[in-house]
């Protein structure tokens, strides 16, 4: 039976369908209207089959999902700005109400739902944020993290009702097919582009995304109903990360410290500047930057035990990302 992938031409999305036509599995790709299947075309045709749906059509969803067993829900809105960011809960909070009660009424045998880290809470006391630490960003977060602590709620709840769903946490993920380029991957490109003048405060957990997509098809026959599984690597501050893709791209690393009320403030001009001005996405926002500016350091001994996530080192990562990005006429 074929399996389904939702939000399959995306960054991680089309590393799970990789990871699962090399497998030799038919995945059936779910594409929302209008994306472009640029990561997907190079994959053996024959183990593919395509629809395009909309998420939030129930009727259209029955139809793509029937005839499938398991089923892949990466589907989701990654973006830290929007001129109208209701479409970030259309999106992320109701598709994945859809998709599960369509598995539901179906009867899919597994669910795989990709989460976030930003899912989770965030610690001050200088300890290691793991899958029990209860998410607490109410105030500082912005639509893109709030929606995935809401929709990571509805795929618990769907699991408590039975529904057999395991949960998957991805860190920040680099590597070859960001085609957004994703806010994450953006943090490279605007590196090589020579747009990040200062350094700042701040770190986060780096991630291969070909470790991320394997750990996702390990957690549909590895992974423990309900529970969540953190998929990061490398704990890693914002000045040895842009020192490291400067040593590895051979572009000028920032030198000139920024204290964090000076960053904020420039966030949010850039912010405020997109909203009545220009229209078009900034490099960063407020609520983006201030969140940037925790020590955001993770704890993956569970996806490690249980799933066997695998650990490129963080150079190969980054060299295989500053290669795409240049081949891909992005910087």
């Amino acid at each position: 039976m074929p399996v389904a992938v939702t939000g399959a031409s995306g960054f991680i999305g089309s590393a799970v369908v990789r990871k699962l036509v090399e497998r030799e599995r038919v995945v059936r790709v779910l594409l929302e209207p209008g994306a472009s299947t640029r990561n997907l075309d190079p994959l053996p045709q024959e183990l593919i089959e395509r629809r395009t749906v909309d998420i939030c059509d129930r009727e259209a969803l029955l139809a793509a999902l029937d005839g499938c067993d398991v089923l892949y829900h990466l589907a989701a809105v990654y973006k830290d700005w929007l001129p109208d960011p209701s479409l970030v809960y259309r999106v992320n909070v109701e598709g994945t109400t859809h998709v599960l009660l369509a598995a539901q009424k179906l009867g899919l045998s597994k669910i795989v739902y990709t989460s976030s880290i930003a899912a989770l809470g965030v610690r001050g006391d200088g300890k290691l944020i793991d899958e029990s630490t209860a998410f607490n960003y109410f105030d500082g977060a912005n639509h893109y993290i709030l929606t995935k602590y809401l929709a990571e709620r509805v795929a618990m709840n769907f699991a408590q009702a039975g529904l057999p769903v395991v949960v998957v946490n991805p860190a920040f993920p680099f590597g070859a097919g960001d085609i957004g380029p994703t806010p994450t991957g953006r943090i490279i490109v605007a590196l090589l582009r020579g747009q990040v003048p200062v350094r700042g405060a701040g770190g986060f957990c780096a991630v291969d995304v070909d470790d991320v997509a394997e750990a996702h098809v390990a957690a549909e026959t590895r992974g423990r109903v309900g529970q969540r599984y953190i998929l990061g690597n490398h704990n890693i501050t914002l000045n040895d990360f842009f020192d490291l893709v400067g040593r590895i791209a051979g572009v000028k690393s920032p030198r000139v410290p920024v204290p964090k009320p000076v960053g904020a403030a420039v966030a949010l001009g850039m912010e405020l500047f997109s909203d009545h001005v220009s229209h078009r996405e900034p490099l960063t926002t407020y609520r983006s930057i201030r969140y940037a500016q925790q020590l955001l350091f993770y704890d993956n001994a569970r996806a490690r035990t249980e799933l066997g996530l695998a650990c490129t080192p963080l150079e190969q990562t980054i060299s295989r990302a500053v290669r795409w990005f240049r081949e891909a006429g992005m910087v």
